[in-house]
């Protein structure tokens, strides 16, 4: 039997196909992509809650001289919204992580929440509500039916460039401008 490719530690861009879901023009960090199904985080939806709100909704202090606490909470995907999924960079230590590649890790243990009611975070972090996941060899299926697009990890795109521009930043990283974007697939 072949083995898929895994897009694991890639991004997926939204493809017009896509249009009028809950998934338009997003861009999804591919954080597991197994026998299992696949695992993504979108990283350019903004949630009404900031970092203070989330502490405050935690009971936890705001440190006065942290920069982060009107940083923008993201809608991580559609499913299970209620919880809290935290990449950031270096990886450090933290009872519940996942070590990605690159020294990226994904957290989802509120120790990571409590360090930054004390302005002891790792300098780059992306909180997310909820997540995208797929079936066992559905994302493979999107993929070919030209849903959506992939790109390497970036780590500029994820913590560097604003939320609201990821998409098409994404997309120009292929060279593609989004208004050259068509439903139709292209076959020889």
């Amino acid at each position: 039997m072949k083995q898929l490719p895994s897009f694991e530690h890639n991004f997926l861009i939204a493809m017009p196909s896509l249009d009028d879901s809950w998934f338009e023009k997003t861009v999804i960090y591919i954080v597991e992509d197994n026998d299992h199904g696949s695992m993504g985080l979108v990283i350019n939806i903004s949630h009404k809650l900031t970092v203070h709100d989330l502490l405050t909704h935690f009971d936890f202090p705001s440190h006065p001289d942290s920069l982060f606490l009107e940083g923008t909470v993201l809608k991580g995907g559609p499913v299970d919204m209620e919880r809290g999924f935290i990449l950031h960079h270096p990886s450090g230590e933290w009872k519940s992580s996942m070590l990605l590649p690159d020294d990226l890790a994904m957290t989802v243990s509120d120790d990571f929440i409590e360090a930054l009611s004390h302005n002891e975070s790792p300098e780059q972090f992306q909180i997310c509500l909820g997540f995208a996941g797929w079936k066992p060899g559905q994302l493979a299926q999107e993929l070919k039916s030209n849903s959506w697009l992939t790109i390497p990890y970036n780590q500029s795109l994820l913590f560097d460039t604003p939320i609201e521009n990821r998409w098409e930043v994404a997309l120009n990283t292929l060279g593609i401008s989004p208004e050259f974007l068509t439903l139709e697939a292209g076959h020889a």
